[in-house]
């Protein structure tokens, strides 16, 4: 593979879309589980602390990344949106410092203090569920802020956050048993139509925006081969309403699930984005091509990024491998 000034930003794209879609699906159910501390008594706060405690500083990492590879490998696109977004950008940056903080808190103030904290955990979530739904929004409404494209941002940052909450509540299912899980799965019930309307909003959307968009995906013989992300994303969601149904199961079988097929249908709405998008980094103004650094600066930060990832990938997969089964309850020493 040669690495040109073609190859290299279409890498580039590839690397910061990917860290993108995990950083949504793996510091979604994060910020679902502490989107859905309200509904949770005192000890099942703690028990679904413990089920994300070993994995969400881990999680954000794909967040860093993806904002890194966007300053120094599209630094013209990143100035474009960053600008566009700096006052949902920096909600959510006070969101997870929030998060962050209470966190830790929780678990070291007074008993009579600990409430406090969790609601700043559930705040913080909140807050940075609602700004990242707003800049998806603002995205595809090609970063211009009008009252309309602000509306329609509006809608996203609901969704996205009832998504999350479905996430949340199907890794809830995944990792707890008894009690907790019954809930989590009376949760992941009314979650489901968040997620719907979600992907339901952006999909209809995207199009709208851009006659360019429209013709990729209505066009002939395109609407054929397209056709499959749709009807795989409305068989998933007719066999995650069947099975959240019959959950829990008293064996504990198909509790696995709901997390893989939201995962499922994320990964399918962020392909149907990449696609729409493409070769766009900033919609219909500015290519990844336009944007990219040159090709030397690239290739440097190509060779970094063969050593960076891989560390990143290991022990990701490392803290999965070695904290899987049911949550367990939550220590700090």
């Amino acid at each position: 593979m040669t690495l040109d000034a073609t190859t290299l930003p279409m890498i580039f794209a590839t690397l910061m879309g990917v860290s993108i879609l995990l950083y949504v699906i793996l510091d979604g159910f994060d910020l679902g589980v502490g989107l859905l501390f309200p509904f949770a008594t005192p000890t099942e706060r703690d028990r679904m602390i413990a089920s994300i405690g070993p994995f969400w500083d881990a999680n954000e990492t794909w967040l860093v990344l993806a904002i890194g590879l966007l300053l120094v490998a599209f630094p013209a696109a990143h100035g474009t949106i960053l600008t566009a977004l700096y006052l949902p950008v920096a909600i959510m940056l006070i969101g997870l410092i929030l998060r962050g903080v209470a966190f830790e808190f929780r678990a070291k103030v007074p008993l009579s203090q600990k409430q406090n904290w969790d609601r700043a955990f559930f705040a913080g979530s909140l807050m940075t569920a609602l700004s990242q739904g707003f800049m998806l929004g603002m995205y595809i409404m090609g970063l211009d802020w009008t009252w309309g494209h602000a509306f329609f941002a509006l809608l996203t940052a609901g969704a996205l956050a009832v998504a999350y909450s479905f996430i949340g509540a199907a890794w809830t299912i995944l990792k707890t048993d008894g009690v907790l899980q019954a809930k989590a799965v009376t949760w992941a019930r009314g979650g489901i139509w968040g997620l719907v309307l979600g992907m339901g909003s952006v999909s209809l959307a995207t199009p709208l925006v851009s006659a360019r968009i429209f013709d990729k995906w209505f066009a002939f013989p395109e609407i054929l081969t397209l056709a499959p992300l749709p009807l795989i994303s409305a068989a998933l969601i007719g066999l995650l309403w069947y099975a959240l149904r019959h959950l829990p199961t008293g064996s504990d079988r198909f509790a696995w699930f709901p997390f893989v097929a939201a995962t499922a249908l994320m990964c399918l709405g962020f392909a149907g984005m990449a696609y729409s998008f493409y070769p766009f980094i900033v919609p219909e103004k500015l290519t990844i091509y336009e944007a990219a650094s040159s090709p030397d600066s690239l290739r440097i930060i190509f060779y970094g990024t063969c050593v960076v990832l891989p560390v990143i990938l290991g022990y990701t997969v490392l803290a999965y491998t070695i904290f899987r089964g049911k949550a367990t309850s939550l220590r700090y020493d």
